[in-house]
């Protein structure tokens, strides 16, 4: 095996181990980042369209308190408004359940607005229900806090699976770093090891031979120098062998 091919093997295998972990980690920084997106498009779209329902629920609330208090145009266009508001966020929840125990959780958060919602479609102003607070907290403002709770039940249904995807991400981030870890130390090693065999097989040999040599040329000593590889070191040795010969042949 020639010097040429032995030094071109050492650089191709330590590119080859490179290469490899490279790729490595390229897979799985895409896979955390695809990981991220989910997220995104998962998780905190749910989250956010919970808490606008529970926003357009508190709206309602607050609408339901003005009907109370005999003022029927600004009670009816918020609570239509949030009851709107509240309709569409409840389908882009419907739409985007991704997690197991959501559909559960939104079909309760469903029944408990529909009894909440029976509650202000009936006349409240001019009715013996305006100006009732008893009425108003023994029936309505109950109702609306189960409805609410339900809402948050969602919202920490998706926070607790959005924190759970984020220790494995960062499980993840920690065998996306490995490969470079390994590829450092297996580096290391084969650059120790790669050295090493220069020695040897390389460095040693061309300082024993210019040693021999120059013994040679200052008290005749025989070039014995012995190259245990067959490459271009060898060769060279063989030839040298042979030059002294010739000379020392020559001399006598």
């Amino acid at each position: 095996m020639g010097l040429r091919f032995k030094i071109l093997s050492g650089f191709l295998i330590l590119v080859l181990m490179l290469f490899i972990a490279g790729l490595w980690s390229i897979y799985e920084l895409n896979s955390i980042g695809s990981s991220v997106q989910s997220i995104l498009d998962e998780n905190y779209k749910s989250i956010h369209a919970a808490k606008r329902m529970k926003d357009a629920l508190e709206r309602e609330d607050s609408g339901i308190l003005l009907l109370i208090l005999g003022k029927w145009e600004e009670g009816r266009a918020i609570i239509n408004a949030a009851d709107s508001q509240f309709t569409n966020e409840m389908k882009i929840a419907y739409n985007n359940i991704t997690i197991p125990g959501e559909e559960i959780c939104l079909d309760s958060i469903k029944s408990k607005y529909q009894t909440f919602k029976k509650l202000w479609k009936r006349p409240i102003v001019d009715t013996q229900k305006e100006g009732n607070l008893d009425w108003y907290f023994n029936d309505v403002h109950t109702v609306f806090l189960e409805a609410a709770r339900e809402v948050e039940k969602l919202i920490t249904l998706n926070d607790e699976n959005m924190y759970q995807t984020a220790s494995n991400l960062q499980s993840r981030a920690n065998r996306a770093i490995m490969p470079g870890i390994i590829a450092s130390m297996a580096a290391i090693i084969f650059a120790l090891l790669f050295t090493y065999l220069v020695n040897t097989f390389m460095i040693s040999p061309i300082i024993d031979m210019t040693d021999r040599i120059k013994k040679f040329k200052e008290n005749k000593t025989p070039f014995d120098v012995r190259i245990l590889s067959r490459d271009e070191i060898y060769n060279l040795s063989e030839s040298i062998k042979e030059l002294t010969n010739f000379v020392d042949s020559e001399g006598k």
